[in-house]
Parts: structure tokens; sequence; C-alpha cells
């Protein structure tokens, strides 16, 4: 136990010194785990069914390069298309109007009671369903686009994607106390106003990470879009070089890798953004409440030294600075 602080001196207790406990159940697990990883890499790297020559030869391969950035254009008009008409499902499904919520509760329904495989093949069809459309006195052709497997791909799972984006959204309007909305009527902003500087950047933080997860999600999901049939993507093109090859290992380990390395990427982004919007719910003390800190224990925390408006000057060894230091970070 350690011996407890002197009014008079004002001086911090003596830590105690703590023994960590040991586990050798942990070492155990560590070392099982490293062999049985290093026996998996042995054993895969003298493997000739993987193929490695053939799969360094084609990793880079511009075939492959090229259906990567189509697999990126696909991910990112998905998600556009998901993100915007989410946020107008959100928007509807909070509206008082029971017409809208009612629409806005069938689109969900729909969208997120089937699978996404099938919605692609059924969008693959539409052109065996539409082949025009009548407006009145005009006939719009509908052969040109409903041919163009690539725009059908992208719009088939952005509206997919559109169903869960809307409950994200909902959730993270939600989050913010409605006490806040009224703060800003009380200080005579409009309804944008109110939703571009009040609501909108506190509810980001809860939007974000399922955002996140979700453009992941759908850069993987891009792999379905053979159904629409498109197959200009990273998994189409590898498994038509796969076909004419008879090599489907190598070639899919080739795909593999294109989604790692983008998702990698798409994470760091992720990463980045969170932390953008998570400024403002820091944890990190300004120099009066570091300074109140310490008028509470008595002395000031050893490994913080506190400089601010209100605290006194001091000179000498225990003279204060202007950063802050935490120990371990």
């Amino acid at each position: 136990m350690s011996t407890p602080p002197s009014p008079s001196t004002g001086q911090r207790p003596v830590d105690n010194v703590v023994v960590p406990l040991k586990h050798p159940g942990r070492i155990v697990a560590a070392v099982i785990l490293l062999a049985l990883a290093a026996w998996f890499i042995i054993g895969a790297a003298t493997n000739d069914a993987y193929g490695w020559d053939i799969y360094v030869d084609y990793l880079l391969d511009t075939r492959i390069a090229e259906a990567a950035v189509h697999t990126i254009g696909l991910t990112v008009f998905a998600m556009t298309i998901g993100i915007v008409v989410g946020a107008l499902m959100a928007v509807l499904r909070m509206s008082p109007n029971p017409v809208m919520r009612g629409f806005s509760w069938f689109y969900l329904w729909i969208f997120r009671g089937t699978p996404v495989y099938v919605q692609l093949v059924f969008w693959g069809l539409l052109g065996a369903i539409y082949q025009e459309i009548s407006i009145g006195v005009a006939t719009l052709n509908l052969e040109t686009f409903l041919s163009n497997f690539f725009v059908l791909a992208f719009i088939g799972l952005g509206l997919n994607e559109s169903a869960y984006m809307s409950e994200i959204v909902r959730a993270g309007l939600q989050s913010v106390p409605e006490g806040q909305t009224e703060a800003s009527k009380a200080l005579g902003m409009t309804w944008t106003q109110t939703m571009r500087r009040t609501v909108l950047p506190q509810a980001m933080r809860i939007i974000i990470p399922p955002t996140g997860n979700e453009l992941i999600s759908m850069l993987k999901t891009t792999s379905l879009v053979i159904a629409v049939p498109y197959a200009g993507e990273i998994y189409g093109r590898s498994t038509d070089i796969a076909y004419a090859m008879f090599e489907p290992v190598p070639m899919l380990l080739v795909a593999a890798t294109w989604y790692l390395a983008i998702t990698s990427v798409l994470m760091v982004g992720q990463h980045y953004l969170e932390k953008f919007y998570a400024r403002g719910s820091s944890r990190t003390l300004t120099s009066r409440q570091l300074a109140a800190v310490a008028d509470a224990e008595g002395v000031p925390p050893e490994n913080i030294k506190v400089v601010g408006p209100g605290t006194p000057p001091v000179s000498g060894d225990n003279a204060t600075h202007t950063d802050t230091k935490e120990d371990g970070r």
C-alpha cells in the first residue's frame, strides 16, 4: 500500500512496485500460432499447384491493371448512387408524411430482402423486358442504354447499397441530440445551416466508420457483376485469363492481391477521414483544464507541465512549458 500524501508537503505518494503476472498459456499459444503460420507459408511456397511463376507474370499484366480501373469506377459510381439515394431514403423515412415513410419502407424492404446477385441478374435481363417506354406521344428507345452492361452494373449495385446506406445515415442523424437542433434554431439558423453546421458534423462521426466498411464491401461485391453480365472488372478478367490457360489458382491469387492492395488504400483513407471528423470529440485537455486537475490533486502530475492563462509562472527547475507530454504516447 502506498503512503498517503502529506498535506503540508504536497508530495505525490510513492508508486507501488508492480510485478506483472506471468501467462505461460499465452506464450504457448503464440508459439503454436507462429508454427502454424510458418508451416502454411513454407508449404504454399513449395507447392507447385499455386503456380507462383504464373502469378508473378500476370500480377502486373496490363489487362488486370485495366480491370482494376474498371473495378474502382464501379465502386465509386455505385457508392455515389448509394450515398445520395440512401440519404434521400433516410430523410423520407423520418418524414411525418405517412406516404413518404411508406414508400421508403417499401424501397428498403425490396432491396434489403432480395440477394444482390438476383438483383444484378434482373438488371441484365431488363433489356428483354423493356425495349422502349412510351410517354404520351413520345417514345423513348432504351435499347442503347440497356445494352451498356457497365452502367447497368453500377446502377444495380448502387440501388442495392442505398438501402443499407439509408439506415446508416438515419442512425447518424438520430444520434445528434434534439437540443442541438433547437439551439441552432434559437440562433436563427435555417434548416440548411442547421444541417450543415450543427447536425452533419456531429453525425459524420457515426456515419463515416460503417460507410467505410460499406465502401470496402462494395469493392469486393463488384466481383458479382458477372451476373449482369459484365466481365471487365478484376475477378471477371482474371477468370477469363485462367480459363484460357487452365490455371485458375494463380489467377485467383492475382485477383486477391489486387483486391487487398486497393482495400488497403481505402482503409488508410477511412482512417484519416475518421480522424478528421473526430476532432471535436477529442479528450485532450486545455492548459486551464490541466491546471484544474493539478489543483484537485494538490500538485501537478509528474508527467505533465502546464502553462496557460491564469496559471502563475514558476521559476527554476519547476518552470512550466507550453507543451504537454503523456507517458507512453
